[in-house]
């Protein structure tokens, strides 16, 4: 096995993961071996494995990238892979739960010290450790997820196999493809969101070619006033079904969200936990926690 024999369990709101530090990088992971640690009955358990590397020792990062962390100040990458054994580009959780580890491991500073800068396949993501935060727990980080693009509002279709109803849902492209399906509109019949079945993976048409994630959501309060709202979602990942959190998700819901409202701050319940999103035309921001739950001997 290419793995090391000490891995360990982390999480960021329910969305949970096997992590390592490879500071040599010699322990790149085959598929079968990220296939097997994530299999919640035969493995550790988790929505997907974060490899903590150097750029260079990511055999899918090219040179360009590597030069894009060079300038970023990123000397480390998380080379994230989902539970089933394909690449991701970006995982908005997995940024903070390894960088939790990364303070952990003293590669990372502490809160109130300087940001750490975390190479990913989809860019360098700055991320500050902001310590216990009331409302959104311990072990918080404040993630810059950069830029953002988003296609027409509720310019697809979703469903869901074996459930009645569609809803309408707009393109957010996070680094990862996402479609947000908002279910209280005029265009929604799908049950409410709390009842859907997200075991079975949603149909979006047109097709996305990249395939992609599907959050359904809803608007619980907004206050134009305050330019803050709240809502509830829940999220169906490519490569592992439904989870109880997604970082990216978050972001395009809120990106949705704003598009729909004109509200830029927004206050997002998901099975895991809660998280603040605030977005701007430039960019959006994800602040949440994040939990090392055990460290584990491979045998």
């Amino acid at each position: 096995m290419s793995i090391p024999s000490i891995v360990y369990k982390a999480h960021a709101t329910g969305n949970d993961f096997v992590v390592y530090l490879d500071e040599d990088g010699t322990h790149e992971p085959t598929a079968d071996e990220v296939r097997f640690l994530c299999d919640r009955h035969f493995g550790i358990g988790g929505d997907g494995l974060i490899r903590l590397a150097h750029p260079q020792a990511v055999s899918d990062v090219n040179e360009r990238q590597i030069a894009d962390c060079a300038a970023g100040d990123a000397d480390w990458f998380m080379d994230y892979r989902n539970a089933d054994g394909s690449l991701a580009e970006m995982c908005g959780n997995g940024t903070r739960a390894i960088t939790l580890f990364a303070q952990r491991q003293g590669i990372a500073d502490q809160p109130g010290g300087k940001p750490f800068h975390l190479g990913t396949r989809a860019g360098v993501k700055v991320l500050t450790s902001l310590g216990d935060v009331p409302g959104l727990g311990k072990d918080v980080f404040q993630v810059e997820m950069g830029a953002w693009k988003r296609g027409d509002v509720d310019g697809y279709e979703v469903t869901i196999p074996g459930t009645s109803g569609s809803a309408r849902g707009t393109f957010v492209d996070m680094g990862n493809p996402h479609v947000v399906a908002v279910l209280e509109d005029a265009f929604a019949s799908l049950p409410n969101v709390e009842d859907l079945d997200l075991v079975t993976k949603p149909v979006v048409a047109p097709e996305i070619p990249s395939d992609q994630n599907v959050e359904f959501v809803r608007i619980d309060e907004q206050s134009e006033g305050d330019d803050a709202g709240e809502a509830t979602m829940r999220v169906n990942e490519r490569g592992c079904g439904e989870t109880l959190s997604c970082g990216t998700g978050l972001c395009a819901t809120a990106i949705t969200l704003r598009a729909k409202t004109g509200i830029d701050h927004w206050t997002i319940t998901v099975r895991g936990g809660t998280l603040r999103v605030d977005v701007t035309d430039e960019d959006v921001k994800l602040t949440g926690s994040a939990t090392i739950v055990g460290k584990i001997e491979l045998l």
